[in-house]
């Protein structure tokens, strides 16, 4: 009975390890990048804004 509730906490761990690591290279390699895109989104087009009305100063 040890045994099986050694193996029971040791396979849950692992599977818990598995999710976590699996959830935190998503978000790497796919969240991540677009957040930073639609930031960069964003600064270039507060600029354009900028730009678009100093040009129309009267």
């Amino acid at each position: 009975m040890k045994q099986l509730t050694k193996g029971f906490l040791i396979g849950t761990a692992s599977t818990l390890a598995a999710i976590v690591s699996g959830a935190v290279a998503f978000h790497k390699t796919v969240i991540k990048p677009v957040e930073e895109e639609e930031v960069k989104f964003d600064e270039n087009r507060r600029a354009a804004t900028r730009k678009n009305r100093s040009a129309h100063q009267f």
